[in-house]
């Protein structure tokens, strides 16, 4: 078996987290490359193209998904291309929410549309608010506010400056990210692996280590198990079994848990905390899917 896994040119030197399930993949007979998503490669020559560190392409969108769309006729993508579509938008929280996986509330303040912060946050009775918008990751143009005079008019003007190109989400800011930060648990091929949660600096709400936050080996609660095995059922039931997931957590002061995203295109997967078990359950659930669909 021979695999392309999809990476950017501008991968950090200091990303090494995939390195120990890269050397699992020998010992499953698997060969790979690792290239950048937007080379010019003839993929059809590999069984299988995984998505690991292609991340750059939320500000390449539209260019990423006519790759996508390329990639899928020339070899196999995994995930597969139905996910990857409907994970790329982050309107997929309000399907799960729908279906009955909980969420933070939410108000979805959509393109083109025109939008009154301050009568949001009163009829919710919100104290501070969080804005983020639906395509993005790492803390892309996401504004925590306070419910005052200044707080509203800066998330208001961050709003009508936004609403015009793109989709957005209003939530309450869940301040406890601060202190116990975002937990989230490692899925692969549905199986529980593997969790961690990463905290943020003091002051801060980004649990990106870009941002110099930390992050620690954590076992999910049952409740936090629960929500992710019905978040992948909802999936694997509507599109596919998922051969990889990373389903995070934010938590309420109050001790409520809410899904804050389910990444199933290039999420981090902490192999660092799933040591060696992981990355062999991994690599073994992808041999198996290769040779099941050749």
């Amino acid at each position: 078996m021979n695999i392309a896994i999809a990476s950017c040119f501008d991968l950090p030197d200091w990303e090494q987290d995939d390195v120990p399930f890269f050397k699992e993949l020998a010992d499953v007979g698997i060969e790979y490359q690792v290239i950048p998503w937007d080379s010019e490669v003839d993929w059809s020559q590999f069984d299988a193209c995984l998505l690991r560190t292609t991340w750059d392409y939320q500000e390449r969108i539209a260019e990423f998904m006519d790759w996508i769309n390329l990639v899928s006729t020339q070899t196999q993508l995994i995930n597969s291309k139905d996910i990857i579509v409907w994970n790329s938008h982050k309107r997929y929280l309000r399907e799960l929410q729908r279906a009955g996986i909980d969420i933070a509330p939410s108000e979805w303040l959509m393109q083109g549309q025109q939008y009154d912060i301050s009568k949001l946050m009163q009829q919710h009775g919100w104290e501070k608010g969080f804005i983020k918008p639906l395509i993005g990751a790492n803390a892309r143009e996401c504004l925590p506010f306070t419910n005052d005079a200044t707080g509203i008019a800066r998330a208001q003007q961050h709003v009508d400056r936004l609403t015009p190109s793109e989709d957005l989400v209003l939530q309450p800011y869940l301040s406890n990210v601060e202190s116990f930060g975002e937990t989230s648990g490692i899925f692969f091929a549905g199986q529980y692996s593997h969790g961690t949660r990463k905290v943020p600096v003091q002051g801060d709400f980004r649990v990106q280590d870009d941002y110099g936050a930390s992050d620690y080996v954590y076992h999910l609660s049952e409740e936090e198990l629960a929500l992710a095995q019905k978040a992948i059922a909802y999936v694997t039931e509507t599109m596919s079994l998922p051969l990889y997931a990373r389903v995070d957590f934010l938590h309420h002061k109050d001790g409520a848990v809410y899904v804050n995203e389910v990444e199933l295109i290039e999420p981090s997967l902490f192999f660092r905390h799933g040591g060696k078990e992981s990355c062999q359950l991994f690599a073994q659930n992808l041999a198996k899917f290769i040779k099941s669909t050749h």
